[in-house]
């Protein structure tokens, strides 16, 4: 179970970094702070596995995906 979690955490903090599109490495952001606190809770840190949850899974992703979708592409403004 802890290769799986591991790997996933991996991956998806691959994912954040190289994708091109704002959006999606947002939401593989968020994914990847839901696994961490996952990891939290099995390490027996219940404080940080919550604190994880509820801030950075939370709030930060809705906060950037927010402001992602509120800017515009420079093609969007030529139109």
């Amino acid at each position: 179970m802890n290769i799986i979690l591991l790997t996933a955490l991996v991956l998806s903090a691959a994912g954040a970094v190289l994708l091109k599109d704002l959006l999606k490495a947002g939401i593989c952001l968020g994914i990847l702070s839901v696994i961490l606190s996952i990891i939290f809770f099995k390490l027996s840190s219940p404080y940080a596995a919550v604190f994880e949850l509820s801030v950075c899974a939370g709030l930060i992703t809705v906060l950037f995906s927010t402001v992602v979708s509120m800017t515009k592409d420079e093609d969007e403004a030529k139109k």
